[in-house]
């Protein structure tokens, strides 16, 4: 009994100094339950304790045992391990290049398109075309919202471009017909 009121102290004690329901209360929880572990303590008598301990914030029955018993088997570490599998993000520079690519060459495709194409989720291509490439989309194409570097340089080429044929032609405005946007049927 004394060693499950020392526990206990320690506990509560350790507890006011870590910010509570964060992972420092989770790492000091599995702390305890390796405390107790090592001191023999069964799986359920380590929940107990734990739920007199944290109160509310402890963790469930089900982590408690797991905990339990890869201390037992000889894991030493608190920290949780790396997990394998998929990629935290696939929002990397040589996707963003690749989705980039693929908008420029046409502008009018879907989202679904474009992750079948890359190869990506759904989710990722559009974050990369919203946050990273800073595009949104506009009666069914995607537009970006700030021009970028590439198209700012071929909108000054095209510009000079015209420039210079006005130079060497000036009856090219006589060709032209002024008027508005509507649509003109023929």
């Amino acid at each position: 009994m004394i060693v499950t009121r020392v526990l206990c102290v320690y506990c509560i004690s350790r507890l006011r100094f870590f910010d509570i329901g964060g992972m420092a209360e989770v790492e000091e929880q599995r702390a305890c339950i390796k405390f107790c572990e090592r001191l023999g303590k069964t799986e359920s008598e380590t929940f107990e304790m734990l739920k007199l301990a944290f109160g509310d914030s402890c963790m469930s029955l089900s982590r408690t045992f797991e905990w339990f018993g890869r201390f037992k088997n000889g894991i030493i570490s608190t920290a949780i391990d790396d997990r394998s599998g998929r990629p935290s993000t696939a929002t990397t520079t040589s996707r963003m290049e690749e989705v980039r690519a693929a908008v420029n060459q046409d502008r009018r495709r879907t989202i679904h398109d474009f992750c079948a194409e890359i190869g990506i989720g759904y989710g990722s291509c559009q974050r990369i075309l919203t946050e990273q490439l800073n595009m949104h989309r506009f009666e069914a194409t995607f537009v970006p919202r700030m021009l970028t570097h590439d198209q700012k340089e071929s909108r000054v080429g095209i510009c000079q471009e015209l420039k210079e044929t006005v130079i060497n032609d000036p009856a090219l405005f006589l060709n032209v017909i002024p008027g508005d946007e509507s649509i003109v049927y023929a």
